[in-house]
Order: C-alpha cells, then sequence, then structure tokens
C-alpha cells in the first residue's frame, strides 16, 4: 500500500487500542479486555477507502473463506462487518484543501493521534544524585563566609556605637506638674514694662489675669492693655506699689503723652513671664518641658534659660540657651508661624558679636502645629555636648559638640573700630575649657511676649503693622489692634509638666 496514503479509521482505532494496552502495562495492570476485543474488531473492520482495491476484495474474500464463527472466535473467523472509527471523522468526509493539509501531513498527524509522555520510573535520570564536582561547594561557602563577616563588621559597629554612648547620672532638682496650683516656692513672676531688652509690647504682671493655673496646667496668658492707659495721659508705675521685679528705673515706668509729636505710650499688652532663678538651677543636665504654644498674630512664646551670674559679663558674654522659641501666626507667616519651632544658644563678645546663627537650628511640626497640641521640649547640657530636643531624645532640634572653645568657633576679631565690638578680647579664654561661656549654673524661663522691634518679626512682611526702627512702634501697634485681635484666638502658652535634673556623677564640677 502507498505509505502516502492516509491511515483508515479501522488502523487509527488500532492504533488507540495499542496505545491503551501500552499505559496499562506501565502502571502494571491487565490489559482491558474492551482494548482487545477492539483491536480484533479493528482488524476486520470495514473496507478502506483510501486503500487500493485489491487489497480490498482479498480482503472480503479471506473474510468469507473464514465462514460465520460464534463466541471466542479469533480475529481471522470474525465475519466482515462495517466498524466506525468513534473517535475520528471519516477522512473522505472533507477535503484535504479545508483542513490546510496535504496527504504526507494527514498522514503524519493521524499517526500522532496520540503520544504518551509517561516516563518509566527506572529510566528517570536524578544528575543531582550523582558524583559531584568538589568544587562546587565554594558556590555555597563563599557567600555564606561573606555574609558572615559582614554580620560582624555590623556587629562590631554597633559595639563601639553604644560604648561611645556617654550616660550621666542625674539627680532630679525640681519637678512640676501644677496639680497643687502655681507654686510660689518655685516660681517667680516678673513684673517689667521697660521690653525686655527686645522693644517687647508687653508689661508682665504679677496677677491671675496673666499667670494662673487652670485644669491643673499653667497657663500664660497674652491680654489687651487697659484701652484708657493708652488713649489719654497716665502713668504706669510700678515702683509706687513695689511690684518691680527689675532694679532699672526704665524696666519699672512708663508713661502714655499724647501731646502732638509725641510717641510715648505705656505698653499695649499685658502678660506673663515667669523664672525659677531662686529656686532651681543647673549646671549640666537636663530639662523637659511639656507645654502647647499659642494662637495669635504677634505672640512670641519662649522657654529658655539665662544664667544665675553673669560671669563673663553682660549679655550675650554669659551665654543664653533657648529651648524653644516660636510665633503665634499661623502657618502663612514667611519665617514659620506655629508650626515652627527654634533652638538657639546665644553667645558672643557683644550684642554687636551674637554668634546665635553659628548654634541655631528649626523644626517644623509634622502635619500639625505646636499649638494644636502638647510637645515636650527637652534639654541635654554637659561639659562635652549640648542638645535640644522633641518629645524624644532621638528627634534633636540642635546639637552642639564642645570640640574646640566657642572663641574661636565664633572667629571673632581680636581687634574692631566699630562702636558696637568694643569688647574685644578673648573673655572666656582663661577657664581652660571648651564650652565656656555654658560652663555655669543657668535657670529656666516660661514667657509669651507681644511684639518686639529687635527683628523677631521683618518689617514689611506678612501685614506687620509696624516698624522696628520707628518710635511710634507700640502706638501704630496699638492702632492696628482691629487686625491682630481677632486672631488671638489662643493666647496662652498651656505648660503641664517641668521637670530639672542636674548631673550628678562628677563631671558637672
Amino acid at each position: 500500500m502507498d505509505s502516502s496514503v492516509p491511515r483508515s479509521a479501522g488502523r487509527l482505532q488500532e492504533d488507540y487500542t495499542q496505545n491503551e494496552a501500552f499505559h496499562a502495562q506501565q502502571i502494571n495492570q491487565p490489559v482491558p479486555a474492551t482494548a482487545t476485543a477492539t483491536a480484533a474488531s479493528a482488524s476486520m473492520a470495514a473496507p478502506d477507502p483510501f486503500t487500493d482495491g485489491a487489497e480490498s476484495v482479498q480482503s472480503n474474500r479471506d473474510a468469507a473463506a473464514g465462514g460465520n464463527v460464534s463466541g471466542n472466535s479469533t480475529p481471522e473467523s470474525v465475519p466482515n462487518i462495517a466498524v466506525s472509527d468513534p473517535f475520528a471523522s471519516n477522512a473522505n468526509s472533507r477535503p484535504l484543501s479545508s483542513a490546510g493539509l496535504s496527504v504526507n501531513e494527514d498522514q503524519e498527524q493521524a499517526h500522532r493521534y496520540f503520544h504518551s509522555r509517561r516516563v518509566v520510573k527506572g529510566n528517570i535520570e536524578k544528575p543531582w544524585m550523582g558524583k559531584k564536582d568538589p568544587k562546587e561547594r565554594w558556590v555555597t561557602i563563599l557567600p555564606l563566609i561573606g555574609i558572615l563577616i559582614g554580620l560582624l563588621i555590623s556587629g562590631v559597629l554597633v559595639w563601639d556605637g553604644l560604648r561611645s554612648v556617654v550616660k550621666h547620672k542625674y539627680c532630679l532638682v525640681m519637678s512640676d506638674d501644677f496639680s497643687g496650683g502655681f507654686r510660689s516656692d518655685y516660681w517667680t513672676k516678673e513684673v517689667q514694662l521697660g521690653g525686655f531688652g527686645n522693644g517687647e509690647f508687653e508689661e508682665t504682671t504679677g496677677t491671675d489675669e496673666n499667670v494662673f493655673v487652670q485644669d491643673g496646667k499653667l497657663m500664660i496668658k497674652a491680654t489687651l492693655q487697659d484701652a484708657s492707659l493708652l488713649d489719654k495721659d497716665s502713668i504706669v508705675d510700678l515702683l509706687a506699689d513695689g511690684t518691680c521685679t527689675s532694679t532699672a528705673f526704665t524696666d519699672c515706668v512708663a508713661a502714655t503723652n499724647t501731646s502732638a509729636g509725641n510717641s510715648s505710650v505705656v505698653p499695649p499688652t499685658r502678660s506673663g513671664r515667669i523664672n525659677t532663678k531662686k529656686f532651681a538651677s543647673i549646671k549640666y543636665g537636663r530639662v523637659e518641658v511639656t507645654a502647647r504654644m499659642p494662637k495669635g498674630d504677634w505672640l512670641w512664646p519662649a522657654i529658655w534659660m539665662l544664667p544665675v551670674n553673669e560671669t563673663y559679663g553682660a549679655w550675650p558674654a554669659s551665654g543664653e540657651i533657648d529651648l524653644v522659641e516660636s510665633r503665634g501666626n499661623n502657618h502663612s507667616y514667611w519665617l514659620g508661624g506655629n508650626n515652627v519651632m527654634s533652638s538657639t544658644l546665644h553667645w558672643g563678645p557683644s550684642p554687636g558679636q551674637d554668634a546665635w546663627w553659628r548654634t541655631n537650628s528649626k523644626k517644623s511640626a509634622l502635619h500639625s502645629t505646636y499649638a494644636d497640641k502638647e510637645y515636650t521640649f527637652g534639654l541635654e547640657w554637659s561639659e562635652k555636648y549640648m542638645f535640644t530636643y522633641i518629645n524624644s531624645r532621638l528627634m534633636q532640634a540642635i546639637y552642639i559638640n564642645f570640640d574646640e572653645p566657642m572663641w574661636k568657633r565664633g572667629n571673632f576679631a581680636s581687634a574692631s573700630s566699630e562702636a558696637n565690638y568694643t569688647n574685644v578680647n578673648d573673655v572666656w579664654g582663661q577657664t581652660g575649657r571648651t564650652n565656656t561661656p555654658f560652663d555655669q549654673p543657668f535657670y529656666l524661663i516660661l514667657n509669651v511676649a507681644v511684639g518686639g522691634t529687635n527683628g523677631w518679626f521683618t518689617d514689611n512682611k506678612n501685614g506687620k503693622p509696624w516698624l522696628d526702627a520707628s518710635k511710634n512702634a507700640k502706638k501704630d501697634f496699638w492702632n492696628a489692634r482691629s487686625q491682630w485681635f481677632d486672631t488671638w484666638t489662643q493666647p496662652q502658652m498651656e505648660v503641664s509638666k517641668v521637670d530639672m535634673w542636674q548631673q550628678c556623677d562628677g563631671g558637672e564640677l
């Protein structure tokens, strides 16, 4: 028979049954009887329309010679009964062109009707079970060695970092949570009206209107001055009633003169300022103040420290430590309002040579403001370093390492002809310490200032209603109160806790 002619349906059925028998043998099962019977029937199938006529006639003659056989007959005795392939269509049912196949291609497809891909279990190759090259183990060993070395180096670095962390011993000096009201044995209310060297616009009072405890919290609140004291000639004399806490006349007496061309007015606002100078001070240690900043244009809250004694001269020669300063304005203020805090050290031989800008840093509140909720503002200070922080010692605002003399750090001139730089000698060198002037006891101050002419609020920015250089600065501020007073929705700094610790491990001496 011509090999190019496609197989008949009977041949396809025979291939199928042979495959069934093969798979049964592979899985150690007996060959299905149906497969054997089907194979026998398929061998006596109807004439293949694709075979030549002689072969078909011979098949019919062989079948006739065998006669009819019943029971378990052999394939040769089976009558010539036409059988259709249930698994394939008759090859004559459609032209080859409709399948896109040539005669040879159709034959190949019929031959590959089913092909088993099972692998005999005993013939499965297992290359990983074979003999291995000893060098291959280094593919695993070398990376493991690298990982181990990396872990060792990391451990050494962590150990060295922990070893270098200074752990001082601290002794509690003062702790006030205001649960017992305002404690005059802890705090002194400063009563002055001279502007505290900044040209501030408030009179700090000793009354409960401006400094008081409410709901377990200390309130330092800014309020308006009595309008009658600014609208007509008047005098505020703190010496007369003996309440002034300053020895300077200008800090204790102020007057309003309404005559034409006169700019003199009493402070247009009132506020509070308290300190621990008489009760608590530290030389090295820690301070923590938990507080909420005020809201209101031109308010100036501060938590800061000054030296008990001006050991090295007048400000700033003896230093100043600002844990936090802020502004009551909202976030639209160009330098940041109550959403920004500033930490600063002030130091220098004279006011004109204050090197604060070398030791200053700002921190913004995260998705909030310092007036929306309480924050803990802290200071840690030793002979070797000083830093301020917010809520955690890890959230540092400013860090100063006293690794070189402050005079050298400031790069102050050894001589100057300018009037403001009269003190040009190194007033700190005689101590032999690199942290001078921050090597003496400091006390704590809490206050809310209003306005000022020292530049904390910049001229011609955000509608500032006064000019720092103007003689009418306080009067101009008062006359513009309709612009800013409505913004004083929370004009107080609220303080819930104050703690002060002295370093007491011997390093403070």
